[in-house]
Protein backbone atom coordinates (compact mmCIF):
# COMPACT_ATOMS: atom_id res chain seq x y z
CA UNK A 1 0.00 0.00 0.00
CA UNK A 2 1.51 3.25 -0.86
CA UNK A 3 1.02 6.51 0.84
CA UNK A 4 -0.97 7.78 -1.31
CA UNK A 5 -3.62 4.59 -0.56
CA UNK A 6 -3.08 5.10 3.06
CA UNK A 7 -4.22 8.36 2.85
CA UNK A 8 -6.94 7.63 1.47
CA UNK A 9 -8.10 4.72 3.63
CA UNK A 10 -7.46 7.27 6.57
CA UNK A 11 -9.77 9.70 5.47
CA UNK A 12 -11.80 6.97 3.98
CA UNK A 13 -11.91 6.21 7.45
CA UNK A 14 -12.79 9.01 9.52
CA UNK A 15 -15.70 10.58 7.32
CA UNK A 16 -16.99 6.87 8.17
CA UNK A 17 -16.49 7.80 11.98
CA UNK A 18 -18.26 11.10 11.10
CA UNK A 19 -21.47 10.02 9.16
CA UNK A 20 -21.47 7.51 12.17
CA UNK A 21 -21.14 10.07 14.36
CA UNK A 22 -23.72 11.42 12.97
CA UNK A 23 -25.93 8.79 12.36
CA UNK A 24 -26.08 7.84 15.93
CA UNK A 25 -26.13 11.07 17.36
CA UNK A 26 -29.60 11.81 15.07
CA UNK A 27 -31.03 8.71 15.91
CA UNK A 28 -30.47 9.12 19.84
CA UNK A 29 -31.97 13.04 19.44
CA UNK A 30 -34.99 11.51 17.33
CA UNK A 31 -35.31 8.87 20.19
CA UNK A 32 -35.30 11.12 22.84
CA UNK A 33 -37.79 13.53 21.18
CA UNK A 34 -40.54 10.58 20.83
CA UNK A 35 -40.41 7.19 22.02
CA UNK A 36 -44.05 6.19 21.04
CA UNK A 37 -44.95 2.90 19.33
CA UNK A 38 -41.91 2.05 16.27
CA UNK A 39 -39.63 4.98 17.63
CA UNK A 40 -36.70 2.61 17.11
CA UNK A 41 -37.28 2.42 13.19
CA UNK A 42 -38.48 5.98 12.91
CA UNK A 43 -34.88 6.86 14.81
CA UNK A 44 -33.16 4.13 12.50
CA UNK A 45 -34.30 5.95 9.19
CA UNK A 46 -33.64 9.63 10.11
CA UNK A 47 -30.28 8.14 11.28
CA UNK A 48 -29.76 6.99 8.42
CA UNK A 49 -31.02 9.71 6.34
CA UNK A 50 -28.31 12.16 8.04
CA UNK A 51 -25.45 9.53 7.62
CA UNK A 52 -26.00 8.80 4.49
CA UNK A 53 -26.15 12.40 3.04
CA UNK A 54 -23.03 13.55 5.53
CA UNK A 55 -20.71 10.62 3.47
CA UNK A 56 -22.06 11.64 0.03
CA UNK A 57 -20.87 14.93 0.15
CA UNK A 58 -17.74 13.81 1.57
CA UNK A 59 -17.32 11.04 -0.25
CA UNK A 60 -18.31 12.95 -3.43
CA UNK A 61 -15.96 15.84 -2.72
CA UNK A 62 -12.54 14.25 -0.88
CA UNK A 63 -12.39 10.29 -1.33
CA UNK A 64 -13.38 10.49 -5.18
CA UNK A 65 -13.02 13.95 -6.09
CA UNK A 66 -16.01 13.48 -8.49
CA UNK A 67 -17.31 16.76 -10.16
CA UNK A 68 -21.51 16.83 -11.16
CA UNK A 69 -22.23 18.95 -13.97
CA UNK A 70 -25.92 19.92 -13.02
CA UNK A 71 -28.50 19.57 -10.10
CA UNK A 72 -30.04 17.34 -12.46
CA UNK A 73 -26.26 15.54 -12.87
CA UNK A 74 -26.04 15.55 -9.14
CA UNK A 75 -29.65 13.98 -8.18
CA UNK A 76 -28.80 11.03 -10.20
CA UNK A 77 -25.22 10.26 -8.61
CA UNK A 78 -26.98 10.70 -5.47
CA UNK A 79 -29.69 8.11 -6.59
CA UNK A 80 -26.84 5.69 -7.68
CA UNK A 81 -25.27 6.44 -4.42
CA UNK A 82 -28.78 5.73 -2.35
CA UNK A 83 -29.63 2.18 -4.32
CA UNK A 84 -25.94 0.86 -3.54
CA UNK A 85 -26.58 2.38 -0.01
CA UNK A 86 -29.72 0.05 0.60
CA UNK A 87 -27.72 -2.88 0.48
CA UNK A 88 -25.11 -1.55 3.49
CA UNK A 89 -28.48 0.15 4.90
CA UNK A 90 -29.83 -3.66 5.42
CA UNK A 91 -25.80 -4.65 6.74
CA UNK A 92 -26.53 -2.20 9.24
CA UNK A 93 -30.00 -2.56 10.58
CA UNK A 94 -29.30 -6.39 10.89
CA UNK A 95 -26.63 -5.28 13.18
CA UNK A 96 -28.41 -2.96 15.44
CA UNK A 97 -31.72 -4.67 15.38
CA UNK A 98 -30.05 -8.09 16.54
CA UNK A 99 -28.08 -6.40 19.19
CA UNK A 100 -31.35 -4.61 20.35
CA UNK A 101 -32.91 -8.10 20.39
CA UNK A 102 -30.06 -10.14 22.27
CA UNK A 103 -28.83 -7.27 24.81
CA UNK A 104 -32.21 -5.04 25.39
CA UNK A 105 -30.40 -2.15 26.14
CA UNK A 106 -29.91 1.57 23.79
CA UNK A 107 -26.25 1.31 24.15
CA UNK A 108 -26.02 -2.28 22.72
CA UNK A 109 -28.21 -1.24 20.06
CA UNK A 110 -25.93 1.98 19.20
CA UNK A 111 -22.50 -0.65 19.33
CA UNK A 112 -24.29 -3.20 17.21
CA UNK A 113 -25.54 -0.45 14.93
CA UNK A 114 -21.99 0.92 14.71
CA UNK A 115 -19.95 -2.58 13.91
CA UNK A 116 -23.07 -2.80 11.52
CA UNK A 117 -21.88 0.72 10.20
CA UNK A 118 -18.02 -0.05 10.00
CA UNK A 119 -19.05 -3.59 7.46
CA UNK A 120 -20.89 -1.18 5.42
CA UNK A 121 -18.91 0.87 5.03
CA UNK A 122 -16.25 -0.93 3.61
CA UNK A 123 -18.46 -2.88 0.99
CA UNK A 124 -19.81 0.71 0.27
CA UNK A 125 -16.69 2.07 -0.83
CA UNK A 126 -16.30 -0.51 -3.50
CA UNK A 127 -19.85 -0.49 -5.12
CA UNK A 128 -19.30 3.32 -4.93
CA UNK A 129 -15.97 3.36 -6.67
CA UNK A 130 -17.27 0.90 -9.45
CA UNK A 131 -20.63 1.83 -9.83
CA UNK A 132 -21.32 5.45 -8.30
CA UNK A 133 -18.45 7.48 -9.07
CA UNK A 134 -16.91 5.93 -11.61
CA UNK A 135 -14.62 7.97 -14.70
CA UNK A 136 -16.55 8.22 -18.03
Amino acid sequence: MNISSLKLAMLYAGFAILATICNILAQDICSYLYDGRFYIIISMFFGTGIGLVVKYLLDKKYIFKYKTHSLKHDSQVFTLYLMMGIFTTLIFWSFEFGFHYVFETRKMRYLGGILGLMIGYICKYYLDKRYVFRKV
